[in-house]
């Protein structure tokens, strides 16, 4: 059983507002270094550089001593809704959680940003709270996904435990509706699939492990080499496992049908001969149309040790996907790193 870490079944708000403090507390745990670099990102858009201030022979009131270090205050209040829940009147209350703070962040979060209307109006009266101030509150209205992708902006694939927490967060994010799927046709998630590959592209199907979360996608590519080597359009997503009484099958896109069953079972007895346990072990089966080849290059150093995902949309320069052909096609003129 895979243990998460992050709480999952109390008031979805408070757990929301927990959840991603942890988050950003298990980065700072993880790597100071990282987490001051997602302070320093365009998240925040320049708002503030909280960095160490090292300096020689610092005049104080009576003496000089031979070196400080010094961090200028800050601080960052965080406001959680669900959805676009947000008064200005309570806003503007919790301006008194701050002092003489020099870097003041006021964070409003949920899963969608604040309406044009109801931002405008807050944002005038900050403007004017901010004209009686010595240092002005700065305010970053965000969702959990665009706080999810400052954070993998500052970690990469070597990472692998903020990788695994990024990931359950993301997949709590998912569950709880915190996240829209609606944006999944430009989403390519890449896995690692180096001895199973050509079973994988001959069945156009892959499995994984069924307690490995991920954030929706709508394509899938397999990578090995250091380039993903071909990539499909998802069109079922299937759960089994072995019970005493059969094979228990969850569908949870696409329909399971007497094919598709039957692939599953192939695809068990590939596992097998890999000495992987896909029957005991629950899995999960991504279907695809059929995968097409490419080479989408990794071009840094050492190999990729896990999975990643891409916007296709921005990678590509497209707002709308051409044809899985297409795109096998155009990315073998790109490469990542």
């Amino acid at each position: 059983m895979k243990i998460h870490y992050f709480q999952r079944y109390h008031a979805k708000e408070n757990v929301a507002t927990a959840n991603t403090m942890l988050l950003l507390s298990r980065l700072y745990s993880y790597s100071s270094d990282k987490f001051f670099r997602f302070l320093k990102s365009e998240y925040f858009a320049d708002s503030f550089e909280p960095e160490l201030v090292f300096t020689l022979q610092e005049k104080s009131v009576d003496s000089i001593p031979d070196a400080t270090i010094t961090q200028e205050g800050f601080k960052i209040v965080v406001e959680t809704k669900l959805t676009d829940w947000f008064y200005a009147d309570q806003l503007m209350r919790h301006l008194k959680s701050f002092g003489e703070e020099k870097n003041k962040i006021m964070i409003t979060l949920a899963s969608e940003l604040m309406a044009d209307e109801k931002l405008a109006d807050f944002e005038k009266q900050l403007k004017e709270y901010n004209e009686t101030q010595t240092y002005p509150v700065v305010h970053i209205n965000t969702t959990f996904e665009m706080m999810a992708n400052a954070i993998r902006d500052v970690i990469d694939d070597r990472d692998y435990e903020m990788q695994d927490v990024l990931e359950d967060y993301l997949n709590y994010c998912y569950k709880d509706g915190l996240i829209p799927v609606s944006d999944s046709w430009k989403y390519l998630r890449m896995q690692l699939a180096g001895t199973t590959i050509d079973f994988n592209i001959n069945n156009n199907i892959y499995y994984d492990k069924a307690e490995r979360g991920f954030r929706a996608h709508d394509y899938l590519g397999l990578y090995k080499q250091k380039s993903v080597r071909a990539i499909g359009k998802i069109c079922a997503r299937i759960t089994a496992i072995e019970t005493e009484t059969g094979v228990k099958y969850t569908p949870e896109f696409g329909e399971l049908t007497d094919e598709r069953k039957q692939m599953i079972a192939k695809a068990m007895a590939d596992g097998d001969s890999h000495g992987y346990d896909l029957r005991t072990i629950e899995h999960r089966y991504f279907f695809v149309e059929q995968f097409y080849e490419t080479d989408f290059k990794k071009i840094t150093s050492g190999g990729s040790m896990g999975t990643r995902i891409f916007d296709l949309s921005t990678l590509l320069g497209i707002d709308e996907m051409p044809d899985v052909e297409q795109i096998a096609e155009l990315l073998k003129t790109k490469s990542w790193s």
